[in-house]
């Protein structure tokens, strides 16, 4: 006796679990990609599977736990997707409370340019990169003129720290504004320019899509928060 076989197509299957099979045009305005297979879809397609399989030849029950498996491995996933968007959220929100927090303070970074309060002594430092027997900073105003030179003398490997009290080598004041600080030394009979540490005020901050977190600091412009050595008050 001849038994009819039960089976129905995968693409019937697919558009009663509301999944696109891509031979039709999809005219609706949804967001949602109707080419994937969501949770829901897949348990509706396991569903039909079962009721429409062949009494004679039924599926294999290995086969349906495979196929359970296979669910629980996607409900997890998508599990992990939103858990893995809340701590992403999360983060955004801790990155701009803490973004409101730098506006107006003073922060450290590698730089050769400050604002200056010449009328308040100017503290910024030397990264030295071995011991030295002498070196000196040279500073200069916005024009390039050299206004002041400050002796180190002797110094170790590390960072030394300088101090500006404001006057020119006359010991005369000089007026607020834009100065350029080049530390240098003499290594093996060679000039070598060392690095500056040097404070800045945060004037704003700002954000990236995927990047990181820009400050941008009175007389420098912007620069990564990475760069940032230490953060004053």
């Amino acid at each position: 006796m001849a038994v009819e076989n039960n089976g129905v197509n995968l693409n019937d299957v697919l558009a009663s679990s509301g999944v696109s099979t891509g031979t039709k045009k999809n005219t609706t305005t949804e967001p949602t990609d109707k080419n994937a297979l969501g949770k829901d879809a897949f348990l509706k397609l396991l569903v039909t599977q079962m009721q429409h399989q062949n009494p004679l030849d039924p599926q294999d029950n290995g086969e349906f736990v495979a196929q359970l498996a296979q669910f629980s491995s996607l409900e997890g996933i998508q599990t992990l997707n939103s858990s893995v968007n809340s701590i992403i959220n999360g983060m955004g929100s801790s990155q701009a409370l803490q973004a409101s927090s730098l506006v107006g303070r003073s922060v450290i970074v590698q730089n050769d340019k400050a604002v200056v309060d010449t009328t308040q002594s100017f503290t910024g430092q030397v990264v030295v990169p071995q011991a030295i027997t002498e070196g000196k900073v040279t500073i200069k105003d916005k024009d390039g003129t050299v206004v002041k030179t400050i002796q180190l003398g002797e110094q170790k490997a590390g960072n030394a720290d300088f101090i500006w009290d404001g006057t020119n080598d006359k010991g005369e004041k000089v007026d607020p504004g834009n100065y350029t600080f080049t530390a240098t030394t003499t290594v093996d009979g060679k000039a070598k320019e060392m690095y500056t540490l040097l404070p800045a005020k945060v004037n704003s901050v700002s954000f990236q899509n995927g990047g990181e977190m820009m400050l941008n600091l009175a007389g420098i412009g912007k620069i990564g928060i990475s760069k940032v050595q230490t953060i004053g008050i």
